[in-house]
This record gives C-alpha cells, sequence and structure tokens, in this order.
C-alpha cells in the first residue's frame, strides 16, 4: 500500500455533527516505529558517520515488512534531525525496508508520556521483535470521572 492508497483507508470521522480527525479502517494499524537500537545499532547523532553502516536487526526487518504486507502503515519515527534523512533513507533502501513515511527530530532520552487525542498503545521494543501478545499492564489516564 502506498501513500496514496494510505490516504484512501482514512474513513471520515463525525462528532456532534462536526468531521474530526480521520481514522484507518477497521484491522489497520499505524506503527511508529524508531530507528536507533530497535531496527539497527544504537547510533547517536553525533555520529553520523556510523550512521550508513548499521548494523541490521534482521527480524525488524522481517516483521516490518510482514506488517506492510498485510497492510499496516509504517512510520518511521527517530530522533535523527533532517540532515540525516538523506543517509536515514539510503540505508533503509540498501536493506529493503518498506515503510511509508518518516518523521525526523523525536525527542530524545525516551521516557516518552505520550498525549493524544487518539487510542494510543505503547510497546516496548526489548531485543527481539516478535509476534505481538496480548498483556494485561497497569496504565496512567486522565481521570474522566468514571472509575471502571
Amino acid at each position: 500500500m502506498n501513500k496514496k492508497e494510505v490516504n484512501k483507508t482514512l474513513s471520515e470521522k463525525t462528532e456532534n455533527g462536526q468531521l474530526i480527525s480521520p481514522v484507518l479502517a477497521d484491522g489497520i494499524k499505524n506503527y511508529l516505529i524508531d530507528i536507533d537500537g530497535t531496527i539497527c545499532d544504537d547510533i547517536p547523532n553525533e555520529e553520523p558517520e556510523r550512521m550508513s553502516t548499521a548494523k541490521l536487526y534482521p527480524d525488524a526487518l522481517m516483521t516490518l515488512n510482514k506488517w506492510y504486507d498485510q497492510g499496516h502503515v509504517i512510520c518511521f519515527f527517530t530522533s535523527r534531525t533532517e540532515a540525516h534523512r538523506e543517509v536515514t533513507e539510503d540505508w533503509l533502501k540498501k536493506h529493503g525496508f518498506k515503510y511509508h513515511s518518516m518523521v525526523m527530530g523525536k525527542p530524545r532520552g525516551g521516557n516518552y508520556h505520550w498525549v493524544d487525542n487518539h487510542l494510543v498503545k505503547a510497546t516496548r521494543y526489548n531485543g527481539k521483535f516478535t509476534e505481538l501478545i496480548d498483556k494485561e499492564v497497569k496504565i496512567q489516564v486522565f481521570d474522566d470521572g468514571h472509575h471502571d
């Protein structure tokens, strides 16, 4: 599915008679994937000369391309800067990654606390891509007055 086809999978959504941000079709996931330390060696921005030779994590390539082929949306979301875009795109192409987009300039330092009006599911990468499993965990949410 190319970028144009991704846009076709977006469904209009209304709330109180007003259009709001569209949503992906049921069953389609929007994966935001980090690069350094997740799909390849962890290369800091201060050593960009290492980015072109970063060691690939083969299980990441296999898993992400499978998700892409299943129709999911793959967006690389990286702390690399715009100055690193070309070397990053070249590396992704050289290794055969299929993806739809890339967002540069993700905040550095981890310990992310994502606040969004859409459902956000977090999956911490811990050294190997495997099948995703369901797991119950404790999370923080805004107090909306409903304590269920």
